[in-house]
């Protein structure tokens, strides 16, 4: 089943860490070929690409700002033209951009903020519409994340909202591309112990955190990997599309 993997075209933005990178690694073990999508962390997106290819995948490296709209359609272009076109997309760059409270919030940071987690899927997504039609379909999977329907913590309201449009997307999408033999879902992570919250958050908020999740710890980023394959395995999930999967150890339970 998972033998699907071997040769398939997959360019994940965000891929020079954290769950981008396990993502990476792991379909790199199946067999894929991966472009590793960076936008300031080369050295990190090299040692990606490198054990893509120790594990038995091919990797290529693809550098750019996603958040601005004519570098997210040259990234997936350039992707696309180095692996030879493009059967998997995953839209995983983001970031919270710091702690930012309403009352703080001014244009720069909203823009930036927006830019980088809705603009940028909405742009990488269009851009790659053109290499799934030629190659008869394909599969687009979001990172949305356990944000959207909590709300985050302090001073993440622009990033909880930008990722509550990822999953309203994410359904629009799968009902505007079936006809394209396109199915769109997402993976909405919850706390995951990556540098994404050593930069933002606090020893003791991410110990608040832990004690309220069931399983009473924060996940790994190779925990949120399964979901990634699971989605972008035809064999397995044909039938599934405008679909999002929350993997948060129990902490939400939709």
């Amino acid at each position: 089943m998972l033998d699907e993997w071997k040769g398939k075209r997959v360019l994940i933005t965000g891929a020079s860490r954290g769950i981008g990178a396990a993502v990476a690694r792991q379909l790199g073990a199946l067999g894929a070929r991966v472009a590793v999508h960076y936008h300031a962390s080369a050295d990190a997106a090299e040692a990606v690409a490198q054990d893509v290819r120790e594990a038995g995948g091919e990797a290529v490296v693809v550098k750019g700002d996603v958040s601005r709209s004519a570098e997210a359609r040259r990234v997936v272009d350039e992707a696309a033209e180095q692996l030879g076109g493009l059967d998997l997309l995953i839209n995983n760059a983001g970031d919270m951009l710091g702690r930012v409270t309403l009352a703080e919030i001014d244009d720069a940071h909203y823009d930036r903020v927006m830019d980088l987690n809705a603009r940028s899927v909405v742009m990488v997504s269009q851009a790659a519409l053109p290499h799934f039609k030629r190659a008869g379909g394909g599969s687009i999977i979001h990172t949305t994340s356990i944000a959207a329907r909590n709300g985050g913590g302090p001073g993440v309201g622009l990033y909880a909202s930008a990722k509550g449009f990822v999953s309203t997307l994410t359904r629009n999408m799968a009902k505007e591309l079936f006809a394209d033999n396109i199915r769109v879902n997402a993976v909405a992570p919850g706390v995951i112990a990556t540098d994404f919250h050593v930069r933002h958050s606090t020893e003791e908020q991410l110990a608040a955190v832990s004690a309220s999740i069931p399983m009473g710890r924060m996940g790994t980023a190779e925990e949120c990997v399964g979901a990634y394959v699971f989605l972008g395995t035809d064999s397995m999930s044909g039938y599934v599309t405008g679909q999002i999967i929350e993997v948060n150890g129990g902490q939400l339970m939709p």
